[in-house]
């Protein structure tokens, strides 16, 4: 009788393993995640380089992103994560700081697209500069809805 007034104590939801990784919410911007970002890297690598030094650390923060972010639902579509807290910290943490990583990749990007407008470049590399800060900014806002989310989880 005395423990009917009594609320239950709030339960974390548990992390998702196997097909549940895509149809729940934070976990679900893994896949577009990678898809946009493998896009920024493939544009940015079709087009001539002409800023080695900016459109370098764009692929580079493109690339791990991908490949971290590749493993990352690897290990929560095997269930590696066991069910442990850590990982929602360790998630958050990740998807934090490449949000912060990816927004300067895309503000670069963004710069390198500018300048190679008044260039005597080809118009296609013009647009295809333009298409790789469209997905840079897109991914950073995934990546920064990602860590929102499994903050606010």
């Amino acid at each position: 009788m005395a423990s009917a007034g009594v609320p239950a104590a709030p339960t974390q939801p548990a992390l998702p393993s196997g097909p549940a990784v895509f149809k729940t919410i934070p976990y679900a911007f893994i896949l577009p995640e990678i898809l946009c970002g493998t896009w920024v890297w493939i544009l940015v690598a079709a087009t001539s380089v002409a800023f080695p030094l900016l459109q370098g650390w764009v692929m580079y923060v493109s690339l791990s992103s991908c490949l971290i972010s590749l493993l990352l639902l690897i290990s929560y579509i095997f269930g590696f994560h066991k069910n442990s807290e850590n990982w929602k910290v360790l998630d958050s943490l990740y998807h934090g700081a490449t949000a912060i990583l990816y927004l300067s990749a895309a503000v670069l990007q963004a710069n390198a697209t500018i300048t190679s407008e008044s260039g005597p470049r080809s118009p296609l590399y013009y647009q295809l500069n333009s298409a790789a800060s469209f997905f840079a900014f897109i991914t950073t806002f995934l990546y920064v809805l990602h860590a929102f989310s499994i903050y606010y989880q």
